[in-house]
């Protein structure tokens, strides 16, 4: 992958912590490769999203699967950048784990 050691936690922690705090089976929440069906739109109440960030891909998967909709997940390798800088700062890691623990207290009391 020739990803730095920083990206891989960050990655892999991401979507182990949210999986386990929503005890979710979904391999990786945080992917961020998605192409969406238009039935998720209009079964999953985007009014009720909270996330902005990145976390809006660990939210959408999340809420999707709440509502019975299912997908397939297709592994694809995603490079270093070569140019530019990456947009995640520790506020939008910050975010995301502040959402994720929202979002699992709003599910246990329906």
């Amino acid at each position: 992958m020739g990803w730095g050691t920083l990206r891989r936690l960050v990655s892999k922690g991401g979507s182990l912590f949210s999986g386990i705090v929503l005890g979710s089976k979904i391999r990786d929440l945080t992917g961020g490769f998605n192409a969406w069906n238009r039935a998720v739109f209009q079964k999953v109440d985007l009014a009720q999203v909270l996330s902005t960030g990145y976390c809006f891909q660990i939210e959408l998967k999340y809420r999707a699967a709440l509502n019975g909709l299912s997908w397939t997940e297709v592994p694809i390798i995603f490079k270093d950048r070569v140019r530019g800088q990456s947009k995640m700062t520790g506020q939008i890691a910050l975010e995301a784990v502040r959402n994720v623990l929202i979002l699992q207290r709003r599910v246990k009391r329906g």
